[in-house]
């Protein structure tokens, strides 16, 4: 086993006395729209914005508009304060194509469609067509259900809105980046955020404006901790959005755990609020397994789960009988997530270590929102 324990720290600028990050968003200084359309004073030179993962509690699965990327369904999560994804974008007036390169290596493929037709959206609504050289540097696995797009997008969202002149609000920053990716609207927020879904009927500009996120108050004692248990960081076999439209599409539980997931959201919210860890983790681990559950039942059958993942899911029901408040939950790849106290962390940690030695096993808390990092960060 690897386990990685993350530092111990005193509370900072964006932490409370309990040690859970702030939820006010810190986008970091949109800059002012510029004159005539033009950019940012400095974006000739370079922005930089600096982005974490979140996790879901509450799960997105699903979307009622493809292009707007909109779901079916309200969801929540906590932002994570490792695997932060850094991302410099650069105007130039000169150029015929944008540059793209992630993590040192000219963006292809799909990877390339996405973040070409995000620089679309942004030159159009700042209404100015120079193009961009974009550095993103990812610490996420990729592709492995530990919501790399999320951090990826929001901290492209963050830098290439300061760059190109945008003025947005968090919330604004959060629509833009729905854009890109969904979970990415939520980490544009520190600490537990929802994404409101909104209204089905709507369409248009109306649908754009009513789906974004927002922070979650939670009680100061929750005092939480997600141990990770990356057990296959190589990329999937079949993508998130496939997954979900065959999911949508073929599944006969789909439905029915999109009905139950807006009870869950509601629930989740008054444990967040009243600090009520158990209560949390169960309704986490409920969601995540229907959601699973629907993709098992999709024409033909999604499984991310491996067996390893189901080795996991066993200790994790041993460590309850044994007292320890642990709850898992899976995104759309095999790692397992575990929801307990802080305290209780290194021991989750251990048990899942020894009970799949091959796995990375690290533990993580609530993390800071997206925002514009200051030259001396960079």
């Amino acid at each position: 086993m690897r386990r990685e324990q993350r530092p111990t720290t005193v509370p900072g600028p964006l932490e409370t006395a309990a040690g859970v990050p702030d939820t006010a968003p810190r986008p970091a200084r949109p800059a002012p729209r510029p004159a005539r359309g033009g950019p940012q004073a400095d974006a000739a030179a370079g922005v930089t914005a600096v982005a974490h993962p979140n996790i879901a509690l509450v799960k997105y699965w699903g979307k009622r508009d493809e292009r707007l990327i909109l779901p079916w369904t309200d969801s929540l999560s906590m932002t994570l304060d490792v695997f932060p994804t850094t991302t410099r974008v650069r105007l130039d007036a000169t150029a015929g194509r944008d540059e793209v390169t992630l993590d040192g290596v000219p963006a292809r493929g799909e990877a390339a469609r996405r973040v070409g037709a995000f620089l679309e959206l942004v030159r159009e609504r700042a209404r100015l067509p120079w193009r961009a050289v974009v550095d993103s540097r990812n610490t996420v696995p990729t592709g492995a259900g530990l919501a790399s797009s999320a951090s990826g997008f929001a901290a492209l969202a963050v830098a290439t809105a300061a760059a190109y002149g945008l003025e947005l609000d968090a919330g604004g920053l959060s629509r833009l980046a729905r854009r890109g990716s969904g979970s990415a609207s939520r980490s544009v927020f520190g600490g537990f955020a929802v994404w409101h879904a909104g209204a089905p009927s709507a369409t248009g500009a109306a649908a754009d404006a009513g789906s974004y996120a927002e922070p979650v108050p939670v009680a100061g004692g929750l005092d939480p901790a997600l141990v990770v248990a990356v057990l296959d960081a190589g990329p999937k076999t079949v993508s998130s959005r496939e997954a979900m439209r065959r999911t949508v599409d073929t599944s006969p539980l789909y439905r029915p755990w999109a009905a139950s997931s807006r009870a869950d959201l509601a629930g989740m919210r008054a444990a967040l609020g009243r600090g009520d860890l158990e209560a949390v983790g169960e309704i986490a681990e409920r969601n995540a397994l229907g959601m699973h559950a629907t993709m098992l039942a999709a024409r033909p059958a999604v499984r991310y789960l491996s067996p390893a993942t189901v080795t996991v899911l066993d200790r994790v029901l041993g460590l309850r009988r044994e007292g320890v408040a642990a709850y898992a939950t899976m995104d759309a790849g095999p790692n397992v997530k575990v929801l307990c106290r802080r305290a209780d962390a290194r021991r989750v940690a251990d048990a899942v270590g020894e009970a799949v030695p091959a796995a990375r096993v690290l533990v993580a808390g609530p993390g800071p929102g997206a925002r514009l990092l200051d030259g001396a960060d960079r």
